[in-house]
């Protein structure tokens, strides 16, 4: 029996559970808010809320494109994919950031029709509920996908976490703009509606930033480069590291590093020793590939 197939099987299995129960967490979680707030928007005439609503229309479609991702990305290598199909993942991604892209534009060109016209007074009663009922749900779907994303040890997860963070934020912008344009003054609402999707373009920069870094090899930063480095020192047999690189390969890194062993010891001692320094490589969160190369140590 191959222990190492059945392991990666199991594993997979696992982490397909935990990505079902995030995608529909958020497909789910998302509709019903933006259902909700666009019913509100349509009939209060809210900018700020307008912007809200079309930013969690936006979160419907990124769900399903992060199902998509994350499905394509767990497939296992084959002829057309050596190195797997994790790159699918920030794919996706990108694909996300776009549609939020087009969210924000909606929001200023409603803002903009706002400032224009008329604007409507806002009661006050119903759009509070309706709005704080929203951020107690984000603030649940934060919850659960922050852990689900940190169990998974998934990237996207833990990024629609963050995104679920921010969607707060919106929200409550979105609730003090319909009250300050109650009790200040009318104009304060499209203008938050502006605000609102300024903080979803600045989203945008940051989700498209990330993924492009991980489709173009980003490296990792120096002081994961030390704890790589450290990690393989703390190995009993290795003598020396060197010639450490680590990239992107998708969301995960791919480990490239020359160590040194008593060049007298047999092949199989030197290969029991670099299974040792994969699997404390493996410690790592978001280390997917390792390759090791070993050199016999010579002193100076």
């Amino acid at each position: 029996m191959n222990f190492e197939k059945v392991r990666t099987e199991r594993q997979r299995s696992r982490h397909g559970g935990l990505y079902l129960r995030a995608i529909v967490i958020l497909i789910a979680g998302n509709t019903l808010l933006a259902g909700g707030k666009g019913i509100l928007a349509f009939t209060t005439g809210s900018s700020a809320i307008f912007s809200d609503a079309a930013n969690s229309l936006s979160d419907i479609f990124y769900s399903i494109l992060l199902g998509i991702g994350l499905y394509l990305a767990q497939r296992p290598a084959d002829e057309s994919h050596p190195q797997g199909h994790i790159r699918f993942d920030p794919l996706a991604s990108l694909f996300v950031a776009l549609l939020m892209t087009g969210a924000g534009i909606t929001a200023v060109y409603q803002s903009i029709l706002r400032f224009a016209g008329g604007i409507p007074t806002i009661e006050l009663a119903l759009p509070t509920l309706v709005l704080l009922g929203a951020a107690l749900v984000k603030v649940g779907m934060f919850t659960v996908l922050n852990r689900t994303g940190n169990d998974a040890r998934s990237p996207a997860i833990r990024a629609s976490a963050q995104d679920n963070l921010v969607d707060i934020l919106t929200t409550l912008a979105a609730l003090v703009g319909i009250w300050c344009a109650h009790y200040i003054h009318p104009l304060l609402d499209p203008t938050a509606g502006i605000a609102v999707a300024m903080w979803i373009f600045r989203t945008v920069w940051v989700v498209g930033k990330e993924n492009i870094g991980y489709l173009t090899g980003r490296g990792a930063s120096s002081e994961m480069i030390e704890e790589i480095t450290q990690k393989a020192y703390a190995v009993k047999g290795v003598k020396d590291v060197h010639r450490v690189i680590a990239d992107y390969v998708g969301p995960q890194f791919r480990v490239e590093m020359h160590i040194t062993v008593d060049g007298a010891m047999t092949l199989d001692q030197a290969h029991k020793i670099t299974e040792e320094v994969r699997e404390k490589l493996e410690e790592v969160l978001d280390i997917d590939l390792v390759f090791i190369y070993v050199e016999p140590h010579r002193e100076g």
